[in-house]
C-alpha cells in the first residue's frame, strides 16, 4: 500500500530549460565542453561542500572573460516558471492527507533564491508548507542519484521502501531509488504533468 510520495522540484514542479547554461556563453561566444572539473564543481555546490562566492570564483577562473554577476545570470537561466495549476494541483494533494508528502531536490545556494524570486515569497511558502520535510542537497550534503541520499529519507522519516513513491525527471535518479525497493515514476517533460500523478498511483 503507498503511504509516501518523494517529489523531485525541477521539471516536475518549475519548468527548466536544461540548455540555458551553454546558450548564455553563446551569447558571449563562448563554446563550453563539459570537462570533468566542470562537472565536479557542479556537484561540490549541489552538496554545499562550496559557497556561491567560491562556486562562482572558480567558474570566473575558468572563464575570465565574464564576470561574476554575469556568471549569476547565466547560472539561474536555468530557471523558468511555475505553473499555478501545479501549486494547486500540490494544495490539494496536500489537503486530502492520504499520503505524507517530501520533496528531494539536487538543488544549490544560487538557484533557490532566484526560484523565490520567481515564485514570490507568498507561493514559495505554500509550495514548502505542502511538504512534511523538504531536503534540498546543498542543505543536507547529498545529491542524487547516490544511494545515500534516498537512505537517509527513508530512514530519517521511517519510511519502507515498498510503501514509498519516488518522481523524478532524470531516468538514473529513479533508477538508484528503484534498486533499494523503491516504487518510482520517472516523468517524461513534454509528454507527462505530475497533475497526472492519479494514474500511477
Amino acid at each position: 500500500m503507498l503511504k509516501n510520495i518523494i517529489f523531485d522540484f525541477g521539471d516536475v514542479f518549475i519548468n527548466l530549460d536544461k540548455r540555458a547554461v551553454f546558450k548564455g556563453l553563446g551569447e558571449h561566444d563562448i563554446n563550453l565542453v563539459i570537462a570533468p572539473e566542470l562537472v565536479d564543481l557542479n556537484e561540490r555546490f549541489e552538496v554545499g561542500a562550496i559557497s556561491p562566492t567560491e562556486f562562482v570564483s572558480e567558474w570566473g577562473a575558468i572563464i575570465p572573460k565574464l564576470d561574476a554577476q554575469e556568471i549569476v545570470r547565466i547560472w539561474n537561466s536555468i530557471l523558468l516558471d511555475f505553473p499555478d495549476y501545479r501549486l494547486e494541483f500540490l494544495e490539494q494533494l496536500a489537503a486530502e492527507k492520504k499520503y505524507r508528502l517530501f520533496l528531494l531536490s539536487n538543488t544549490n545556494a544560487l538557484h533557490i533564491p532566484k526560484v523565490q524570486e520567481i515564485m514570490g515569497a507568498e507561493k514559495y511558502g505554500r509550495f514548502k508548507n505542502c511538504f512534511e520535510r523538504f531536503y534540498l542537497s546543498h542543505e543536507i550534503g547529498l545529491r542524487k542519484p547516490n544511494f545515500d541520499i534516498y537512505e537517509f529519507v527513508l530512514t530519517e522519516n521511517r519510511l519502507l521502501a515498498k510503501e514509498t513513491l519516488f518522481i523524478d525527471d532524470t531516468e538514473k535518479n529513479t533508477d538508484a531509488a528503484a534498486s533499494l525497493g523503491i516504487r518510482v515514476w520517472h516523468l517524461k517533460v513534454g509528454k507527462e504533468d505530475i497533475i497526472q500523478l492519479s494514474t500511477r498511483l
